[in-house]
């Protein structure tokens, strides 16, 4: 069997059931540029985490009410996600047809001039452009998810989805890092950042930061990644097109299998609950407690979110693989879904703590275990795209498929910021349940949703024809 062949054998055999191989070894530089890439994601998303809250309630569009700030900060948050429902779809089923390298570069050349813009903003409408515009050309998750169906094989799968969490969780420390200490500079070291740019400006440096590591990415993508989407070529002795996959994509049309459809319904529940829940955590911390938040400042929020990282990698890398061999997917993914409940309980627990006691170290302790929680949570994310790989019926629609699980995500992260944050908000100046019936909302939403989960299957979806054979 040729590399090219093996490389693309795991998109249709994946998680067989079968006798266990001994696991190929991963091509370790290919996926490290990969993971590079996936690690600039959440830079640029979540730099402007921790103080989001803050900039729009400079912006002076909430007329000095802090309770409007959520409805505001939950539209800059989904209006990346609207943006990329548009146009998602289209860049992984063209990576299909002119390779994934040229459509990871023009996603990761948007991340940089994106927050370059946002840096530079002055009003609302400009920020929403900004976040408008990397929505508009990014659709890199959908393609590096594919290119890891194609650099791995059914022995090694497992092993290199588990490091997509991983890089995202370095991101996830990284970004808030860097959104939380270098925001505001004039006021923090007023000493060497004494140009009247920096008060001007006071969120560009955050922002230039990850532009900055946007286009080393991108210097090393150019250089050193290689194209995994095989290219039609002349046969040697008769000069006509090798027939097979490099015929071209089959119709869209056979993406839509019962598989694939369970596979990217239960990727769209997973996907609405936990950015329903993380766009709370940033306007929680920041939030006064006398309002329903801890009264945290962007230092602070940005150490927690960063820690939360770190923990996660970590985790993520010992744990996942061997979690989904000794259990299988469908379970490590239900466990990760089951941790919505006491996760959106926490809030308020740690609300009505503090509002009594301050912030003790029992508050710190809650922080804790609700970082904890959400280890355990983010493991269902590798867990179902294990489901979305296997799924896919035939190998020249793998980009096709994680391009519409994408779009399906990318719809309801649009929807769950804004629906979060407003609730959190209408909560606050309505009186539900004292503040709190945001919660009493999202809580039974996260247990209703996660009902399709059952419909999986408890291992990996086998290739066309493996049951009929297995029975034989």
């Amino acid at each position: 069997m040729s590399s090219i062949e093996e490389e693309t054998r795991p998109l249709l055999g994946v998680g067989e059931g079968t006798k266990q191989k001994k696991s190929t070894p991963l091509p370790k530089l290919q996926i490290a540029i990969l993971m590079l890439l996936q690690l600039s994601e959440p830079i640029t998303s979540h730099c402007i985490f921790p103080f989001i809250n803050q900039l729009i309630s400079e912006l002076d569009i909430t007329g000095g009410d802090a309770k409007k700030v959520g409805y505001y900060a939950g539209l800059i948050e989904s209006i990346f996600f609207a943006t990329e429902a548009l146009f998602v779809f289209q860049w992984s089923r063209l990576s299909d047809h002119i390779g994934r390298k040229p459509v990871l570069l023009i996603g990761i050349g948007g991340c940089c001039l994106s927050m370059i813009c946002f840096g530079l903003s002055k009003t609302f409408i400009t920020l929403v452009l900004s976040r408008s515009l990397v929505g508009m050309l990014n659709g890199n998750t959908g393609v590096m998810k594919s290119m890891m169906g194609e650099l791995t094989d059914s022995t090694n799968i497992a092993q290199g989805f588990a490091w997509i969490p991983v890089s995202w969780s370095v991101g996830v420390t990284i970004g808030p890092t860097i959104g939380g200490q270098l925001a505001k500079p004039h006021d923090r070291w007023p000493n060497v950042f004494t140009h009247p740019f920096w008060i001007e400006y006071p969120y560009f440096l955050p922002c230039a930061a990850a532009a900055l590591f946007s286009a080393f990415c991108f210097v090393i993508t150019v250089l050193f990644l290689k194209e995994t989407v095989k290219k039609r070529r002349p046969s040697s002795e008769s000069g006509l097109t090798v027939p097979g996959e490099d015929e071209g994509p089959p119709p869209l049309r056979s993406v839509l299998t019962r598989p694939v459809v369970l596979s990217i319904a239960n990727y769209g529940v997973l996907a609405l609950v936990e950015i329903a829940f993380l766009v709370l955590m940033p306007l929680f911390l920041s939030t006064p407690i006398a309002l329903g938040g801890l009264g945290l400042k962007p230092p602070t929020i940005g150490a927690i979110l960063g820690t939360l990282g770190i923990a996660d990698g970590i985790l993520q890398a010992l744990f996942f693989a061997r979690l989904i061999d000794a259990w299988g997917p469908k379970r490590v993914f239900q466990l990760g879904l089951s941790m919505f409940a006491p996760l959106y309980a926490l809030y308020p627990l740690m609300n009505l703590y503090a509002r009594v006691h301050g912030i003790t170290w029992v508050v710190w302790m809650m922080v804790g275990v609700q970082q904890l929680l959400l280890v355990i949570m983010d493991m269902s994310f590798g867990a179902i795209f294990l489901f979305i790989t296997s799924s896919v019926p035939d190998s020249r629609l793998l980009g096709a498929t994680n391009g519409v699980a994408q779009v399906v995500a990318a719809v309801v992260r649009a929807i769950g910021p804004a629906a979060s944050t407003s609730l959190f908000a209408t909560s606050l100046e309505r009186n539900w349940l004292g503040g709190y019936g945001v919660y009493a909302i999202l809580i039974p939403f996260s247990v209703i949703l996660s009902i399709v989960s059952t419909l999986l299957p408890r291992e990996m979806w086998p290739k066309p024809g493996e049951e009929r054979e297995r029975a034989d």
